[in-house]
């Protein structure tokens, strides 16, 4: 059974003109639009995410399932924060805060309900029995929540397009975990989306024309736009160039042709990938309303999205988009419910915004020195904090959530104060604090790998963090045994691929092939690895990632640290060391207590041992035959006795990779859309890795035997 937020009846019509919003339509729209979704959760704090389409009373009842306490009743007004963002769409930020510390390891049943205080003829609460009635999951009437005393079981996963052609990763999520609901130790801690949660730069037409139906339909509030003959997003949205033909808005002058290049280019880039920014999203209320479309079902539900006029390529473009959505839009309900139950927590990468984001230092100074293009990367950010950016930690956002609130509450006859907007955008674009540490353990340690970026010439591409970045990192892992990194962008990536990259950069074209890697900045890499070789950082590392469509698992030994170590031990303990090259014995995998042991005593004379798990893409896929044939010559290239491993940054290092067990012979790189599942040891190790396919084809990576 499907989770489906249940119809409403609708609110009592109203007629009167709202003086913010300048209209009056009436209101006849289910109140809970999206959510609730579950953000950070601790044993003294609950983080819930949720829009609605009303003011609101909340209150949260929850019941520890398996004893006989009396369920826990919280008025949620003075926790949560309300944002109006339209006529009829209000963003409930639940930040609770408990006296009494919740049970770790145990389910505990929740439910949201409330209450309408703008309709007379709609009073008493409403459970999420009535609202949600397949919340739960089996027989459960509804949703409930483990907190995990330790972060030894994820789920991981990134790049979630919504019009691929592949099945969703999430609803794969909502499946899978629904097999194992009752059980709290199989229960993952988290889901950690990496990155490309919403694909801003790479649009559907018919994914457009709902954002445009939910707009109307909600009132979102509108906003005066710069640097572009269209002067507000409602005048953008009656253009023709509106749909396949964004880029025409830009002013045809030579000073806006390197800004064309790099932010609307839609040119085929060789190897890797085709830019599709004819769709891009450019108003706050066109991110809002992509957020709101691609986690709930309900807005789909509210609205009815007429075909926009097109020529006969263009309509054949959007059939075929139309007929790729729908699978997705049918798979909404299982997202509402896994998002309803597990914690989730976020980190964007360049899709979240756009492609290439803060690639080079040409390409900031292109985009940022040109009022629309600007707006466009700050709409993002603020739609990023409001929809992802605040459930991570509320604490560390509360500066700019303050300004975006004092921002909303200009509006005038539905738009937004345009000087208001500017000084936000600025704000949030000199903000450093989007990444974030969850003190578990082992420790979680979340990257920004976009916003402080460690500049180079100028098409040379950047670091993807800063020394003072790379400084603050360095300072979570000291004295910790054992440490989760998530780098949206893979720390060891393909060599071959990277390598190409390499070739590109050094003509000065790294946009043609997205050259973003930790290695392709000589100072962000050495700084990185040097900050992982260090005597008081980890002993073991985890590195989950995404970014690049297709999965692998490498583990990796620095090399040097070993050599420094075993300067001056005895005979023995150096023999016991180079035995250590025994790799499929001694990776930490499996449950043999022994093994672990043996894995520790190794880690002591080996150097840092690490783990990089990367999962992509949730609702993507890299090209097969092109992803075969890099998988093979880089296999032939840079196998171990090849000369060019020392032409690498990694020639100090052992990397190993893991195989996917239902690969074809000799296959590394698994190209299936999916959710990655990892287990740890009690020492921080990795038990197991699986990809849970969102077709039902599962593998898990072992190492290559």
């Amino acid at each position: 059974m499907t989770a489906s937020p249940s119809p409403e009846p609708p609110a009592s019509r109203s007629s009167s003109v709202d003086a913010a919003t300048g209209t009056s339509t009436p209101s006849q729209l289910p109140a809970i639009l999206a959510g609730p979704i579950v953000r950070r959760t601790r044993p003294h704090q609950l983080v819930l995410w949720l829009v609605t389409s009303c003011p609101l009373s909340l209150r949260l009842t929850l019941t520890p399932s398996g004893t006989t306490e009396t369920p826990a009743t919280h008025e949620l007004d003075e926790a949560t924060t309300q944002l109006r963002l339209g006529a009829h769409a209000w963003l409930q930020l639940i930040d609770l805060r408990l006296a009494a510390p919740l049970a770790e390891d145990e389910r505990i049943s929740y439910d949201l309900s409330y209450r309408r205080d703008d309709d007379p003829a709609a009073s008493g609460w409403r459970s999420m029995t009535e609202w949600f009635p397949d919340c739960g999951y089996g027989d459960a009437p509804l949703p409930d929540i483990v907190l995990r005393s330790r972060y030894d079981d994820l789920l991981h996963g990134s790049c979630r397009k919504p019009h691929h052609e592949s099945a969703d990763g999430l609803a794969r999520a909502d499946r899978w975990l629904g097999e194992r609901h009752t059980r709290p130790d199989q229960r993952p801690a988290a889901l950690l989306l990496t990155g490309d949660q919403i694909y801003a730069d790479d649009v559907a037409g018919p994914m457009l024309g709902a954002i445009h139906a939910l707009i109307a339909r909600l009132g979102l509030f509108d906003e005066s736009l710069e640097g572009t003959d269209i002067d507000s997003g409602e005048t953008l949205y009656a253009r023709n160039e509106t749909y396949y033909h964004r880029d025409d808005l830009l002013p045809a002058i030579e000073s806006t042709e390197a800004l064309r290049e790099k932010f609307f280019g839609g040119a085929r880039k060789p190897i890797f990938t085709t830019a599709s920014a004819e769709n891009h999203l450019i108003t706050f209320a066109e991110v809002i309303a992509m957020y709101l479309l691609v986690w709930s079902p309900t807005p789909w539900q509210v609205i009815a999205v007429e075909p926009p006029a097109l020529d006969e390529t263009e309509r054949e473009r959007y059939a075929r988009e139309q007929k790729a959505l729908a699978g997705f839009v049918d798979g909404l309900p299982q997202v509402a419910r896994v998002l309803a139950h597990l914690p989730t927590l976020m980190i964007f990468d360049d899709h979240d915004v756009t492609d290439d984001w803060n690639l080079t230092a040409a390409w900031e100074a292109a985009v940022y020195e040109h009022p629309f293009s600007r707006r466009i990367v700050g709409n993002a950010l603020i739609a990023y904090l409001l929809c992802q950016g605040w459930g991570n930690d509320p604490d560390a956002v509360v500066g700019p959530l303050e300004a975006t609130r004092r921002w909303l509450e200009t509006v005038d006859a539905g738009r937004l104060d345009r000087a208001a907007h500017n000084a936000l955008v600025t704000e949030l674009l000199r903000f450093n604090g989007w990444g974030y540490v969850v003190d578990a353990t082992p420790k979680l340690v979340v990257l920004d790998t976009r916003t402080r970026r460690w500049r180079s010439e100028r098409h040379r591409p950047s670091g993807l963090m800063d020394w003072e970045a790379l400084s603050e990192f360095q300072q979570e892992l000291l004295g910790e045994p054992s440490v989760i990194i998530v780098s949206p962008a893979p720390v060891f990536g393909v060599k071959l691929i990277e390598g190409i990259q390499r070739v590109f950069t050094w003509f000065g074209k790294p946009l043609m092939v997205d050259a973003e890697n930790w290695m392709a900045h000589p100072g962000a890499a050495h700084t990185m690895l040097n900050i992982l070789r260090h005597s008081r950082t980890p002993q073991r590392y985890v590195i989950l990632s995404g970014d690049v469509h297709y999965s692998f698992v490498y583990a990796i030994t620095i090399r040097q640290r070993s050599f420094d170590v075993l300067a001056g031990q005895p005979s023995e303990m150096k023999r016991k060391a180079r035995g250590a090259q025994n790799w499929r014995h001694n990776l930490g995998l499996g449950e043999n207590s022994s093994t672990a042991q043996h894995s520790d005593s190794l880690a002591q004379v080996a150097g840092p041992r690490m783990w990089q798990i990367t999962s992509s893409g949730l609702k993507n896929t890299f090209p097969d035959s092109l992803l075969d044939w890099f998988d093979r010559l880089n296999r032939w290239l840079y196998a171990p006795w090849s000369p060019l491993n020392w032409l690498t940054k990694r020639r100090r290092m052992l990397v190993e990779p893991f195989c996917p067990v239902r690969r074809s012979r000799g296959e590394r790189l698994w190209n299936r859309a999916g959710v990655g599942h990892v287990q740890l040891n009690e020492n921080g190790t990795p038990r197991t890795i699986t990809q849970l396919g969102a077709d039902e084809v599962d593998s898990r990576f072992e190492p290559d035997a």
